[in-house]
């Protein structure tokens, strides 16, 4: 493969993407000291952890429209930018107050980034699907290495060390984008940004019955992918029994196989199609969660609990086919600020997966919790069969 300018791009987009997600990540394996630290539950961490992800969902569809206004690449230094700032306050937080509220604000900053991106690559690409793998696989990348580092840091020189990770990740990637990626011309520099904020066209958009249907899909894997980022650690370490070090450990394999089958997942559904790549990711999900429930409920072991892992790492792959179907939905002119529309729309309910599976796994267990996972993974199996299966066409 000759190396080209739209391979910077696309290595340095994902670079900026494991960026805002390493400042995210490094949270989840220091809950258990957070919680120490300031007395609380793991609802209440839940909490912030779902404001985190609400505000990053909440930024999707903006940042489209922000992207389209001024160019991709400044609203990509922004994302950048405002992650290393958001880090830095919630490393230095006096409260659990204040941790929620700049928790929230590194949601809010690190999401400018991923739809502008992404919109920015299918223009460089014609296999977008690959594309768009490659570019999803730099959050794994992120789960790969950021958790045992956290981990590490965090039980030598405590947790706001460990979230002081995020600032070290964004700083660098921040220059080196501002100096590889040449400006991008805006698609509508003079159109009024209050414009693409009437609802009609939204309200439009949203209610496609293609776009709906890929919405609703999106919204089960979005909710399954949250909690599993929040809490696989703590379920690994309290439900199962396994030391901090091997659940953090798992966490990564978990990330590890996460990000080399998502460039494989977008690949494969540019040849076998979007769905049927998907109906494997959700098929993957439900025997996943399930091993990880067996091992919790009846010990069986850390054989079955590995398998586990690694199956939900197979499953959390639906985002590259996913967000490639999307992209086959919406025209070149809609692709900037639409797939952003679409983005905020399944992430913010699927931000509640959180704060949901916190609550559940305090009043009923971490087997129920995690089985409701396993759930939600059978909903989107069923579904997809039943699009299919019934040729209803969405």
């Amino acid at each position: 493969m000759n190396w080209r300018y739209k391979h910077t791009a696309l290595a340095l987009c994902t670079l900026a993407f494991t960026a805002t997600m390493v400042a995210r990540l490094v949270i989840s394996p220091l809950i258990p000291q957070i919680r120490v630290a300031f007395g609380v539950t793991n609802a209440t961490v839940g909490l912030g952890l779902s404001g985190m992800w609400v505000a990053y969902a909440l930024s999707q569809f903006p940042s489209g429209v922000l992207g389209d206004r001024y160019g991709e690449r400044a609203v990509i230094l922004t994302a950048v930018g405002a992650t290393a700032v958001a880090s830095l306050l919630i490393a230095l937080s006096p409260s659990i107050v204040a941790f929620i509220a700049f928790a929230v604000v590194l949601g809010a900053g690190a999401g400018l980034h991923y739809s502008v991106a992404t919109t920015f690559l299918t223009r460089q690409f014609d296999d977008i699907g690959r594309a768009i793998g490659v570019h999803v696989a730099g959050g794994p990348i992120a789960g790969l290495a950021a958790p045992p580092l956290a981990a590490v840091v965090g039980s030598r020189y405590g947790w706001r060390a460990g979230i002081a990770l995020g600032v070290a990740a964004a700083v660098p990637v921040f220059a080196l984008f501002a100096w590889r990626v040449r400006p991008t011309e805006p698609l509508r520099p003079d159109q009024p940004v209050r414009e693409r904020f009437a609802l009609g066209p939204l309200a439009e958009l949203l209610s496609r019955p293609g776009i709906l249907y890929t919405t609703a899909l999106a919204t089960m894997g979005a909710f399954t992918w949250q909690a599993t980022a929040s809490f696989l650690p703590s379920f690994l370490e309290f439900g199962t029994g396994l030391s901090t070090g091997l659940s953090a450990l798992l966490f990564s394999l978990y990330f590890l196989v996460h990000g080399a089958t998502q460039p494989v997942t977008g690949s494969v559904s540019d040849r076998i199609g979007r769905d049927a790549t998907v109906m494997a990711t959700m098929a993957a999900g439900v025997v996943g969660y399930g091993l990880l429930v067996a091992a919790a409920e009846f010990g069986f072991g850390v054989p079955v609990t590995v398998a586990g892992v690694g199956f939900v790492g197979l499953a959390m792959s639906w985002g590259a086919p996913l967000q490639s179907r999307f992209m086959d939905l919406l025209s070149d002119a809609e692709r900037g600020a639409g797939f952003g529309l679409v983005r905020t729309a399944y992430m913010v309910v699927g931000a509640s997966g959180s704060v949901v599976v916190g609550a559940v796994s305090d009043a009923a267990g971490w087997p129920v919790a995690f089985g409701l996972l396993a759930g939600v993974m059978g909903v989107g199996l069923v579904t997809l069969l039943a699009n299919r299966v019934l040729r209803l066409g969405y």
